[in-house]
């Protein structure tokens, strides 16, 4: 099957003002996070608004596919892209995710093999409190049966130490028929709600595997995310 990753990437954003071209340790955001996607060895494509944006990229080996500014989402942004492509399966990288890691790269797209949606969740004991930490359950299928803003669950009852909340992380995989087919669904009431995009899809009964994993994600959305992600990079170089 065909494949490829697209980095959806806005200029304008509410909390942190053109944050995909903050400096993350003297690299824009962007384009660190579309260097990691390189590393993956896939097709690599990004989505902008932005002059910008493609500007800072315009050495990587990678495609830059400029798109109207007025798109609602950045799942919309990319489905806008290959909507037209001979392509298969997709990965959603968000753009203000610094770290890549290609053994989840690998793991989506083998899922997707099995299954029309995949994301990613980690094991997560602080901020379960936090509303921008989304939070999953999943069944015994590793398949979600719903996402929350809100701690989920709810530990009435005490049970093993080693049992955590699941921090959802915003990477998508996705057959391409069914992102084609997500982006043309009207939102749902739990969608908004939460204001979280992938329960339209558990409102319609379509599943989404989710994938869990040991490595370290942290968008960054504020100020603060950059100071935490410059001391942990500064800590491993």
């Amino acid at each position: 099957m065909k494949r490829v990753i697209v980095i959806p990437a806005r200029l304008d954003s509410q909390r942190l003002p053109k944050k995909l071209l903050r400096p993350v340790r003297g690299v824009p955001l962007i384009r660190r996070v579309a260097e990691g996607c390189l590393k993956t060895g896939e097709r690599v494509i990004v989505a902008t608004d932005s002059e910008e944006i493609k500007s800072v990229l315009y050495d990587l080996p990678l495609e830059v596919i400029m798109t109207p500014k007025d798109i609602k989402s950045g799942t919309d942004r990319v489905a806008h892209v290959v909507r037209d492509m001979d392509v298969d399966l997709v990965i959603n990288y968000q753009g203000d995710e610094p770290f890549v890691y290609k053994d989840d790269i690998d793991r989506i797209f083998a899922e997707l093999e099995y299954n029309d949606v995949v994301t990613v969740a980690v094991r997560e004991k602080e901020k379960i409190e936090d509303p921008n930490n989304v939070k999953v359950v999943i069944d015994s299928h590793n398949m979600a049966l719903y996402f929350s803003r809100s701690p989920i669950p709810y530990f009435r009852n005490k049970i093993e130490d080693s049992f955590y909340p699941l921090k959802h992380v915003g990477i998508y995989g996705f057959r391409k028929h069914i992102l084609l087919e997500f982006t043309r669904m009207p939102q749902g009431h739990l969608e908004i709600i939460e204001g979280l995009e992938q329960l339209r899809l558990l409102e319609r009964g379509i599943g989404i595997k989710v994938i869990l994993t040991d490595n370290f994600y942290h968008g960054i959305d504020t100020e603060k995310d950059l100071e935490i992600i410059e001391a942990l990079l500064q800590e491993g170089s």
